[in-house]
């Protein structure tokens, strides 16, 4: 395509368009129907499904075969369409096919001559004239040969056979149908030699040409051949010839030979032997490339002549130059196609610009439409113009005409148009693709670099906005998009938000959907492009044509297609166009009238009265003309697929169908069982345009043109369910790839063919040659080429509604190669939706409780899942193990994970580390990356609006993330407030800027602070304006972020909140500016006059309407009043009741019953109306607190009032409202909980909760009580982890507490503090036998009986800065940081022996700045960073005795300041410094500096071998310390950012594991080949990390106080899923042996903790 052409495309020109790129290869086989059965049949058999292979794996391209002789029988022959079938379909396959198209076998037979269908009338009266003149007989051309005028001019039609010998396709009485089918042969004999014979005679007297003539002579085979190859510009690329010549026919057995060359009257037929060589041997040589070519010459054997078995490797040959001939044909179309991105778009662009001209070509009146259009394209508008009406009124041709009219309504000026039939491509069917696609043109337009272009949704939608901007006056940007309600991959509240709807000066937008007052639901996008378009002018609905404008229209196609009809005709199209007129009607009825012959009779003229019953009669005769069984099965085919079939699903369903198959085949045996594919070809051809080539999967598919094709295939052939899911259960078979890849499918004989052929067998078996169905292609280096797509889509639909729910489990929900393959390839939503779909279609509540339990888990995980497929098992076991027993396909899932999900990511958890669905908590919304300190739930309860950082949107049906807006401001958001018909949302940050957002298209505008000087206090929202409030000032604003009104506070008072609807009508709440001082006031203006003010104290509440107010007064203490707003004051109405508590909060219910206070150590409920109060205390020890006046913690009550909820500090708090009784506490949050509120609708009974751990959280009330699998945890952060080697314990330090694990279950065993309530813990290790655990503590050092779980020894030991162990944990050593009264610093280093604590030596030594102390490899010696003077030195001492050696004054060459000593393992005198650039390495016997190591950053195999190198900003190099090289990039250096990094080696040396703060990732990389065999997303950031001495398992801490076990199930590694097996988390019988020997050691604590307290009491 040359640059001109691309040019064109992209600026969305209509003229001289060339042919779309297409993803088929579709070749016609052209041959006679006998000479080259053999190889057909060997090619169906053994090449076409390599082929299919090859195509589907190589390039993605679908390969289908017309052989149109294969399979055909006579009756296929009686209406004479065969021919005009076969031109047809050889136009088809040059049109669609990549690559070759056309295939000539060729052989010694001319073939089959039919007499012409349609003549001429002028042509055909000559003929008959000339064989009058000759003295024939015309009476068989006049019989035969019907007049009809419908046609213009006037043609003669042949009639079908079975219209005259009406036997002729009776096969229930074979010998009447023997007798017609041998009359009507006989009579073709006959016409074929007058027709001729008068043809001849027309041409000697050069009344006909000598084409004209020939047309008459021509056999089907020459005029493939010339329509295929002869005709055709490029044959080289396009085109294969195999010809094959049989030496000696064996003559005498005239019945065989004349399968392979034309016998007349017992002899060879000259004439026809002549036409062929001309053809074969002259003219096809002289037109195809001769690599194209291949002759082929074999000897006549035996009686048969030819056969497999005596011409096997003529048979090889042909194959392997057939096979190589397409592949090469295929490969260099391949080469040629453009698959650049820019190639990609030109094909997507122009598949829609086909579209709108075919629209456009027969389109005719409409003139208002278009009136109102063009005002709109050259006027002032600057909102799109909305197409909308029922579905077929019309609006796509409406739509097209409009965009191919703008070149002439704009004159000189060249617009850029932008066209996309929504749904017609895989480009325009999901809407980040289309979005991708529009932007993509936009770009190459206005010469703006492609790169720019965002991958993700919500940034896309904003650079498709701003690229709006580029449109200039000389080049406008016309942007038409069709059917917008059918794009998919966008939640429903941002379905239609990425649709601009303020429009910058040049660009007009387009749009049409449907809208039908009788279906909301249907019209649920036109309603909301009303709100968002919002200017009635731009609205045109499209209406029915009219009769008159109908009838025109029917007419002037008519004229086009050179038709017309009788009067009588003609009346009955006027009265069914007068019963309804809708385009999509009106093109029913054209194409109906199209068939009518103008001898037709009345009966066959009908004409339906709607679109429905059009649709049911047109299904009717198309299952009249074809059978009934093929016809209804090959379209419910199409009607039961969720997604549409591609041509090559319909042949291999309908082949795999055996109840079609034994309706075609029961009067003859196929050599190969499958459909014929002339027979889907002739069922489609009379459905014409009614079938739509569409795109879905990456595939091109078959659907119904429009909705109520489907609806009436639906009612016509689903009426019956067990009809439906016969249909189900058959697609349901492909697509599991049942009958796949070479298995055969049995199948019974009918009793006709077992008669008929003599068979003895009931049964039979047949390879159907389908395609296998695997999850995921490969290529032969064994990578990834692409995803089953069309199987994701498909097969889960199909099981669910065949109601194999056992299939549905094993191959599908359940499994896990299915699930990783599906959540690889699509959006976690396509895989939660089977599990919906299928929840919807059981009444099991136990299998709908195991399928919630994934989906659930999926849900929980989806934040991580959707970016790290691969973490599925991790996740899955994670959450799930607790119900892997009472749940058999939970069980096997997880133990598929454990088999297979090693091969994906080879880190698993040894025991339950995450959230488990089914509890309290239902959704964990996780998005923002900094604290969520306001959210708001839209008015129809729909959607939670939260903000940090940004807006992001969650659907609450699903937790899907459905917009996120990233405004790009410095501060943190602090409040939300959404307008009243959630159009808009405002909330200011805490350095005063305000953010106003369009919640429909997500544009939004950025205030800064109008009052300078002043803070932000508030920001208010009605439906017309924004309003920011300060101290002292009020600032209103439009919509659109521009300042109208600037309003000073008439009290002489700071504002602490406000309310605010117009300038007439607003209330202020004003105080004194000290927080202790509690009195408030409220001044209040409505309609204009002020209210005498009221003044209060401590709290208030009002309701939405601002007429009713609660508060404390002076006069009534702490009371709860009630005032009504009057004309002139707010009046006392009553006293709600007496309390006795200072509150800090008053909260009203949504439903306005109830009244909540907030005090300090509980809530204060009661009832409005009653006065009725509960009162719930906090446990002691928590209290509530006020940062700001009228805002504490809030308490909300659940739908009933049977319970109230609280949310303090990070946990929440259930009551019995009724008895005042704390229920239960849930951990909810591991950061403060900072807003919270209740979603009571329909069967929701939750409370949704946010938090300072940037989650927000949704928790089912219903569920509160419900079985919880709790996960332990820390309250802080884990700050270090040590590892008992000779045990199942790990120690953890949080501040407040030391920790003991059990690694096996997984269970925090005992927390640790000598000061319970003040403990400040700083370090923690356990002895190598898990003896005894050594702590710091508050400034002491404790020695702990693990088992007694009690300190042994306690001495003070301040400001401690390492702890080490010594002598194999005999000894420990502290290094404690003091600060000399002259200003320097020091150290002092003490070890003592465990456990008595005795102190064994002691000593102090200067620092300038602390650095751990290292022990030497061998344990000897003690290397201590100090300084001498101002400069660093090391002193080494003796590590038993602590007796000095020496010191290492430091200088070398490169010197520079380090942070780390490093022992190297395999040299025990030597050291390395770490500074930033490399490891110095010292030796510590001789003093002496040894070399430098470039890059190393400290990191060591336990052999010294190896070390690593990561820096911050990316990147993992494995280090030869010998030599001091990179042997290998494990990470590519590429730049991430300025992250916390950790790496280090496994205590075996076997991985390398890696962790990135930014990623929050830990990879594992296997040393022996440098492969990572897992990248794990941790749940919250990673602060501790600890390997096992074994190097099976890696213990992660976390912020959130959680200890993670994972094992490094490494799949090269032999015995690891026995391994996994065995875990007490996988094994129950372990699990409980596990826990009784935990409570035994627990008892057996116990117990000496009471002898040790006997002990010491009796010592006292």
């Amino acid at each position: 395509m040359d640059d001109r052409t691309v040019e064109k495309i992209f600026a969305g020109s209509l003229e001289t368009l060339p042919p779309v790129g297409s993803k088929v290869c579709r070749i016609f086989t052209s041959s006679t129907f006998t000479d080259m059965l053999m190889e057909r049949n060997t090619l169906m058999e053994s090449v076409y499904p390599k082929l299919k292979e090859f195509c589907r794996e190589k390039h993605g391209l679908e390969f289908q075969v017309v052989d149109m002789r294969w399979g055909v029988r006579d009756e296929a022959t009686d209406d004479h369409l065969t021919t005009d079938l076969c031109m047809n379909e050889i136009i088809n396959c040059q049109r669609l096919s990549m690559g070759p198209n056309f295939v000539f076998f060729g052989g010694q037979k001319y073939g089959y001559r039919p007499i012409p269908r349609v003549i001429l009338g002028s042509e055909l009266l000559m003929l008959r004239e000339a064989l009058v003149n000759m003295g024939v007989d015309v009476y068989l051309i006049d019989r035969w040969y019907k007049k009809d005028t419908n046609s213009v001019p006037f043609v003669f039609n042949l009639q079908s056979i079975s219209s005259i010998l009406v036997n002729f396709n009776n096969k229930r009485i074979p010998k009447l149908q023997a007798q017609d089918a041998a009359t009507w042969w006989d009579t073709l004999a006959k016409m074929q030699k007058l027709l001729r014979k008068a043809a001849q005679a027309c041409y000697n007297t050069h009344k006909m040409d000598k084409e004209a003539m020939h047309n008459y002579f021509m056999s089907v085979t020459e005029r493939e051949v010339i329509n295929g190859i002869l005709d055709v510009p490029n044959t080289k690329n396009h085109t294969l010839a195999l010809v094959r010549y049989i030496n000696n026919i064996n003559l005498q057995n005239l019945r065989r030979a004349s399968n392979f060359i034309d016998i007349v009257n017992r002899q060879i037929d000259g004439e026809a032997m002549k036409l062929l060589s001309d053809l074969r041997d002259v003219r096809l040589p002289a037109r195809i490339e001769a690599t194209n070519y291949h002759r082929y010459t074999v000897e006549w054997i035996g009686r048969e002549g030819l056969d497999k078995a005596t011409h096997a490797e003529y048979l090889q040959e042909f194959c392997t130059h057939f096979y190589k001939g397409i592949t090469k044909l295929l490969d260099r179309a391949m080469r040629k196609e453009d698959n650049s991105s820019q190639g990609k778009i030109v094909t997507e662009i122009l598949q829609h610009l086909h579209a709108c001209k075919n629209s456009v070509m027969v389109f005719y009146g409409r003139e208002e439409e278009l009136q109102r259009a063009e005002e709109y394209i050259k006027g002032p508008s600057q909102t799109p113009l909305l197409l909308h009406g029922a579905g077929g009124c019309g609006k796509t041709s409406l739509l097209s005409k409009i965009a191919a009219n703008c070149f002439i309504w704009l004159g000189e000026v060249k617009p850029i148009l932008v066209i996309r039939f929504v749904g017609t491509s895989p480009e325009s069917t999901a809407l980040t693709a289309l979005l991708t696609s529009i932007c993509h043109q936009i770009s190459y337009n206005y010469m703006l670099p492609f790169e720019d272009i965002p991958n993700d949704l919500v940034p896309l939608t904003a650079h498709l906005k701003e690229l709006l901007n580029c449109a200039t006056k000389q080049m406008p940007l016309l942007i038409f998009l069709d059917s917008v309600d059918q794009v998919t991959g966008a939640a429903d509240a941002n379905r239609m938000s990425w649709i601009p709807t303020r429009l910058p000066p040049n660009v007009k937008i387009v749009v049409s959907c449907v809208s039908e007052e009788s279906d909301p639901e249907l019209s649920r996008d036109y309603t909301l492009l009303v709100r968002m378009i919002d200017n009635e002018e731009n609205f045109l609905e499209v209406r029915a044509l009219g009769e008159d404008l109908a009838m025109d229209i029917i007419k002037k196609w008519m004229v086009t297609d050179h038709r017309d009809l009788t009067n009588y005709q003609w009346r009955v199209v006027s009265n069914a166009i007068s019963q309804c007129s809708l385009p999509i009607f009106v093109k029913l009825v054209f194409a109906e009238i199209c068939r009518w012959k103008s001898y037709s009779k009345p009966q066959d003229t009908y004409l339906a009265s709607n679109v429905m019953d059009s649709i049911m009669m047109l299904f009717s005769k198309v299952e009249i003309k074809h059978g009934r069984l093929i016809v209804s099965h090959a379209l419910a085919y199409i009607t039961a697929a969720k997604n549409g079939l591609s041509e090559s699903e319909m042949e291999d369903l309908i082949s795999l169908d055996d109840k079609v198959l034994d309706d075609v085949y029961q009067y003859h045996m196929p050599p190969v069982r499958r459909i014929p594919p002339l027979l889907w070809t002739r069922i489609r051809s009379d459905l014409p345009n009614y079938i739509n080539d569409c795109e879905a999967d990456g595939v091109s598919v078959m659907n119904w043109y429009h909705r109520q094709f489907k609806e009436a295939a639906v009612k016509r052939y689903f009426h019956n369910l067990n009809f439906a899911m016969y249909f189900f259960s058959m697609i349901a078979d492909y697509f599991l790839g049942m009958w796949g890849g070479g298995i055969p499918k049995p199948f019974k004989y009918t009793e006709i063919q077992r008669h008929r052929f003599n068979l003895k067998s009931k049964e039979g078996l047949a390879d159907r040659k389908v395609p296998a169905q695997p999850l995921v292609f490969y290529n032969k280096e064994g990578k990834i080429t692409r995803y089953n797509l069309r199987k994701f889509g498909e097969l889960p639909f199909h099981l669910i509604r065949a109601r194999r729910f056992e299939d549905l489990y094993k191959y599908v929900l359940f499994n896990y190669q299915w699930l990783h393959a599906k959540l690889s390839s699509c959006p976690l939503q396509a895989v939660l939706s089977d599990f919906e779909d299928c929840s919807c279609h059981l009444e099991d509540r136990d299998q709908i409780r195991e399928l919630m339990l994934v989906a659930d888990a999926l849900r929980l995980g989806g934040a991580i899942l959707s970016q790290y497929p691969d973490m599925l098992a991790p996740q899955l076991i994670g959450r799930l193990l607790p119900e892997m027993e009472t749940n058999p396909h939970v069980k096997s899932l997880l133990e598929q994970c454990d088999a297979e999900g090693i091969d994906h990511c080879s880190l698993l958890p040894s025991y339950h580390c995450s959230h488990t669905p089914g509890g309290p908590l239902k959704y964990s919304l996780e998005g923002h990356q900094f604290a969520v300190f306001g959210f708001c739930l839209t008015n129809d309860l729909r959607y939670i609006v939260s903000v940090s950082n940004k807006f992001i949107t969650w659907d609450l049906s699903t937790s899907d993330l459905t917009r996120e807006v990233i405004p790009g401001i410095e501060g943190i958001m602090q409040e939300l407030v959404l307008s009243p018909d959630n159009k808009y949302s405002i909330a200011h940050t805490n350095n005063s800027q305000m953010v106003l957002l369009n919640m429909l298209t997500s544009e939004f505008f950025i205030l800064e602070n109008p009052v300078p000087g002043e803070p932000v206090i508030g920001t208010l929202l009605s439906d017309a304006c924004a309003a920011v409030y300060g101290e002292r000032y009020w600032v209103l604003y439009t919509l659109r972020g521009e300042e109208k009104e600037r309003i000073r506070s008439p009290v002489d008072k700071p504002i602490l909140n406000m309310d605010f609807k117009s300038p007439k009508d607003y209330s202020i709440i004003c105080w004194t500016g000290d927080f202790d001082d509690k009195n408030l006031l409220i001044y209040t203006v409505d309609d204009g006059n002020v209210l005498e003010t009221l003044h209060f104290h401590s709290v208030m509440a009002w309701t939405p309407d601002r007429m009713d107010l609660y508060c404390c007064v002076n006069e009534n203490g702490d009371d709860v009043c009630h005032f009504r707003r009057g004309p002139k004051e707010w009046t006392l109405e009553r006293v709600i009741s007496h309390n006795e508590y200072k509150l800090l909060m008053l909260y009203l219910t949504h439903d306005q019953n109830h009244l909540v206070g907030t005090f300090m150590t509980g809530f204060q409920v009661w009832e409005v109306a009653s006065g009725k109060g509960w009162t719930l205390q906090l446990p002691h020890g928590v209290r509530n607190i006020s940062t700001r006046l009228l805002k504490s913690n809030t308490c909300i009550l659940s739908k009933g009032y049977h319970h109230a909820v609280a949310g303090v500090r990070k946990s929440l708090y259930v009551w019995d409202l009724e008895k005042q009784e704390l229920l239960k506490v849930l951990d909810a949050h591991f950061g403060r909980i900072m807003d919270m509120e209740a979603l009571i609708v329909g069967n929701w009974n939750s409370v949704i909760t946010s938090s300072l751990d940037r989650t927000v959280k949704v928790w089912n009330i219903n569920n509160i009580f419900e079985q919880v699998h709790v996960i332990d945890r820390h309250e802080l952060q884990v700050d270090d982890i040590s590892l008992a080697p000779n045990g199942a314990l790990a120690v953890t330090v949080t501040r407040n507490c030391v920790g003991i694990w059990n690694l096996k279950l997984g269970k925090l065993v005992s927390k640790l503090a000598d000061s319970p309530l003040g403990a400040i813990v700083t370090h923690a290790g356990i002895t190598n036998d898990g003896r005894y655990i050594i702590s710091t503590e508050s400034g002491n050092l404790l020695i702990w009986n693990v088992r007694a779980q009690a300190a042994v020894f306690k001495a003070e030991q301040k400001n401690v800065q390492q702890l080490l162990l010594l002598d194999d944990d005999t000894k420990c050593v502290t290094v404690s940081k003091v600060a000399l009264n002259t200003g320097e610093l020091s150290c002092v280093l003490v070890t003592r022996s465990i456990p008595d604590g005795a102190k064994v030596y002691e000593f102090d030594y200067p620092i300038r700045t602390f650095r751990n102390v290292a022990v030497s490899a061998d344990g000897l010696f003690l290397v201590i960073p100090a300084a001498e003077g101002i400069k660093d030195a090391l002193i080494i001492y003796h590590a038993k005795t602590g007796t000095l050696v020496h010191k290492i004054p430091l200088k070398y060459p490169g010197y520079k300041e380090w942070h780390m000593v490093v022992p190297l393992p395999n040299k025990s005198t030597q050291v390395a410094l770490i500074d930033p650039d490399k490891g110095n390495i010292i030796d510590i016997k001789t003093k002496k500096f040894v070399r430098s190591i470039a890059k190393w950053g400290g990191k060591v195999s336990k052999d010294g071998r190896y070390g690593l190198y990561a820096p911050a900003r990316g990147g993992l190099e494995l280090l030869e310390l010998r030599h001091g090289t990179s042997v290998r990039t494990l990470i590519p250096r590429v730049a991430e950012g300025v992250f916390s990094v950790i790496c280090l080696f496994t205590r075996t040396d076997e991985y390398v594991l890696y962790y990135h703060g930014g990623r929050k990732t830990i990879r594992v990389f296997r040393l022996t080949d440098g492969k990572m065999i897992a990248n794990y997303r941790v749940q919250a950031e990673l602060t501790a990390i600890a390997c096992s001495e074994d190097g099976r398992t890696i213990v992660l801490g976390t912020v959130d106080g959680c200890l993670s076990s994972l094992t490094i199930s490494d799949p090269t590694r032999p015995g690891i899923k026995e391994y996994l097996k065995e875990l007490p988390s996988r094994n129950p019988q372990k699990y409980k042996e596990e826990e009784v020997k935990q409570g035994m050691t627990f008892k057996k604590a116990v117990n000496m903790i009471m002898m040790t307290n006997r002990l010491h009491e009796s010592g006292s």
